[in-house]
């Protein structure tokens, strides 16, 4: 078998691949020994192979025994997630890590036989439920659903494989997510019973991220900020505007709902005990209710 179609083969499991699949497709041992020589194929640990091409973290799970998983693997689908340590690792019901230098693999066992790769999102999806909790999995499925990666079929099968605690997520997730802070924000103030608008215009203001009880403005910075003081300097302009207008604007950033939430809540709620004390002229501007 040419380098060409062992590389063809490989590229369906993300650029690694056991050695016996690949006899077992018609290579020949020879064959392996020969890209290996050449540059072609990198021997990984005994029995597993990879492309120069495949990606480190790829090849770390290879080389710890499985395929990429959980958080690990979402991330590389491009999908939403919250920060998380470590690559994280599908060893299958009844793999065996194997121990290699500088690992800081987070292991997962559940059913099946795991092969070099990286899992379906739909999969590593139930695993991040699992490994990380509630919000981690309902800000990333919603994050996969908006990117068009899960099927009605796909959202049954994690459905179904949900600890029963939190197949509701699945029930009261929405597939026009704008971001992952917005699952997040919106899920926790949906367990104080609180509901909100996202990325209402306003005239004379611009698009704010939320809106609740009309009148209160929220605003969250993502995870990195690199405008500095003109970013600043704009938002100051904007908070300025909402308060002639009525509005109470609250602004956080991506550590704070993240870390300090219990200050974000504790704002927000204060802000409501404060707008029930007002007189306030109708909303100006709505869209989808969230």
């Amino acid at each position: 078998m040419f380098i060409d179609e062992i590389a063809a083969r490989m590229a369906r499991t993300d650029g690694v691949a056991r050695a016996a699949d690949l006899l077992a497709a018609g290579a020949r041992r020879s064959d392996l020994r020969r890209c290996c020589a050449a540059g072609q194929l990198h021997r990984l640990r005994e029995g597993v192979y990879a492309l120069p091409t495949a990606l480190e973290d790829v090849r770390t799970a290879a080389v710890h025994g499985g395929a990429l998983a959980c958080v690990s693997a979402l991330r590389r689908h491009g999908v939403w997630v919250l920060d998380a340590d470590g690559v994280h690792v599908w060893l299958g019901g009844k793999g065996r890590r194997h121990a290699h230098p500088q690992c800081a693999c987070v292991g997962h066992w559940d059913a099946g036989a795991a092969r070099p790769g990286v899992v379906s999102v739909a999969r590593a999806l139930v695993q991040l439920a699992g490994c990380q909790g509630a919000e981690a999995f309902f800000v990333a499925y919603e994050s996969a659903w908006r990117l068009g990666k899960l099927t009605g079929r796909a959202r049954a099968w994690i459905r179904d494989h949900l600890d029963a605690g939190m197949r509701y997520l699945v029930d009261i997730a929405r597939p026009d997510a704008d971001s992952g802070l917005e699952s997040l924000v919106r899920l926790r103030l949906g367990r104080l019973g609180i509901s909100l608008r996202a990325q209402v215009p306003i005239e004379g203001v611009g698009t704010v991220d939320f809106i609740l009880d009309g009148r209160i403005i929220l605003e969250v910075d993502g995870r990195e900020n690199h405008d500095g003081e003109s970013k600043r300097h704009r938002d100051l302009g904007r908070d300025a505007r909402a308060l002639a207008l009525g509005y109470i604007p609250l602004r956080f950033d991506y550590a704070q709902v993240l870390y300090e939430w219990s200050i974000v809540e504790a704002a927000i709620l204060g802000a409501r005990e404060t707008l029930g004390r007002r007189s306030l002229r109708p909303v100006v501007g709505a869209t989808r209710r969230v």
